[in-house]
């Protein structure tokens, strides 16, 4: 299992994503019309072979929307984690009695893409998607030339998502149950590592209630980076935030 992709969601999608691709010299692959069927309008963009997406609610009384008034703004929405193991992924997780609100099965330009979300009631913090894809670097959700757009001058790829909680101990104790993996207590923080990824579970500290407080980067260059996030005035007491999103650098 790994971190494929994470998601904000803003009232404004052009704006975070203009702030995205400027600080980062990311570039947008695909606008998504298929998620219509959820109120929404997207962006993806490529970082290396992971990917941010962007999400803003076009419709009234959508999910996304009613996360944003609950979290007070923009902020990180969904956690979707590839696995190798989808058939074995999905009977485990009706096996604990998780609700499944959605399935998606399509083929589409020789990749096939499968996935799940389950109930953030059952799991708490985010939404949380289990995905497979075969081939297994493809990723249909960026759509089919999406490799034309990587650009790692800066950054390199996703790895690792913070997500607050009231009592983190708890809320990893049910990521554990819908991920099927054992967490720790290390570097001073409960979390569950993943390949070349980790989702660390923090207090809330913020007062907006639980949810993706950071999103961790490899970088090319640390210092030029926060550098050129001054010079854009996206620093908010020393660290990079777009759409109510912390960006970490390592």
């Amino acid at each position: 299992m790994r971190i494929r992709q994470l998601v904000l969601v803003s009232e404004n999608r052009d704006d975070v994503v203009e702030d995205l691709c400027n600080l980062f010299k990311i570039e947008v692959a695909f606008y998504d019309p298929g998620i219509i069927h959820f109120g929404l309008e997207n962006a993806v963009l490529p970082v290396g072979d992971t990917f941010l997406e962007v999400v803003s609610p076009v419709k009234e009384n959508t999910t996304a929307g009613r996360y944003l008034q609950k979290r007070r703004g923009d902020g990180g929405y969904m956690v979707i984690i590839q696995t190798k193991n989808f058939f074995e992924e999905k009977e485990r997780i009706k096996s604990e009695n998780i609700e499944i609100v959605w399935v998606a099965d399509r083929k589409e330009n020789q990749v096939e893409a499968k996935a799940i979300h389950l109930h953030p009631r059952d799991v708490g913090g985010a939404i949380l998607s289990l995905d497979s894809m075969e081939p297994y670097d493809s990723w249909l959700w960026a759509g089919n030339d999406w490799k034309k757009k990587v650009n790692e001058q800066v950054i390199s790829f996703l790895n690792g998502v913070h997500i607050q909680f009231k009592d983190p101990e708890e809320g990893m104790k049910k990521w554990e149950r819908a991920l099927g993996k054992k967490g720790t207590f290390k570097e001073n923080h409960h979390q569950i590592e993943l390949l070349n990824s980790r989702i660390i579970f923090k207090e809330d500290k913020d007062g907006r209630g639980d949810g993706p407080e950071s999103f961790e980067l490899r970088v090319k260059d640390k210092k030029a980076l926060m550098s050129s996030a001054k010079e854009l005035k996206l620093l908010k007491d020393g660290d990079i935030y777009i759409g109510g999103v912390r960006f970490l650098l390592n």
